[in-house]
């Protein structure tokens, strides 16, 4: 019996590419991520993309008081997903947070993720889904991500590794 495969992209949106938290590692990513979506979409494997969605009010929020950029506003060109790399007929997660926490809703049998920031959206998300389903392979590609910083995105990583979610790619 074949494995079912689900791909996460986190929040591989604008803002965090070239918009205003946009990083020259974020940039770099961007191919890698753009191929391994495409190794998934051949193979007719699951993705979801999910999206950091906030409102106008951002700045007034818990969040925004502690990291004053405004960024991936709903419905503006920072919030939507890189061109290339959207897949319409996938599910999209539009997320107010840094986890989702309603991954218990779904099935999984084998997920893989990948996309920014590691050290924040990844690695809350990671360990999210490994408590839901601690007994399913949850692997993170970390040619496919990338932190605020390379230090705190290995950091993550060694995080993440701790937890027992398997770590693959070139760091």
């Amino acid at each position: 019996m074949v494995m079912r495969k689900t791909l996460i992209v986190i929040d591989m949106q604008n803002d965090f590419i070239d918009g205003s938290l946009g990083t020259k590692e974020a940039q770099a990513i961007v191919g890698n991520v753009r191929q391994k979506i495409q190794e998934y979409q051949s193979a007719g494997d699951e993705i979801i993309f999910t999206r950091d969605t906030h409102g106008e009010d951002y700045l007034a929020t818990s969040e925004g008081k502690k990291l004053p950029v405004k960024h991936c506003i709903r419905d503006t060109y920072g919030w939507e997903i890189a061109d290339g790399l959207d897949i319409a007929e996938c599910r999209h997660i539009d997320k107010p947070t840094f986890g989702w926490t309603k991954w218990d809703e779904f099935d999984f049998e084998k997920l893989e993720l990948v996309g920014l920031c590691t050290d924040i959206c990844v690695v809350s998300n990671a360990l999210i889904l490994k408590a839901y389903f601690p007994d399913i392979e949850i692997t993170v590609d970390a040619a496919c991500c990338a932190g605020v910083t390379p230090e705190t995105h290995e950091a993550a990583l060694a995080t993440m590794k701790m937890c027992q979610i398997c770590i693959t790619g070139d760091r």
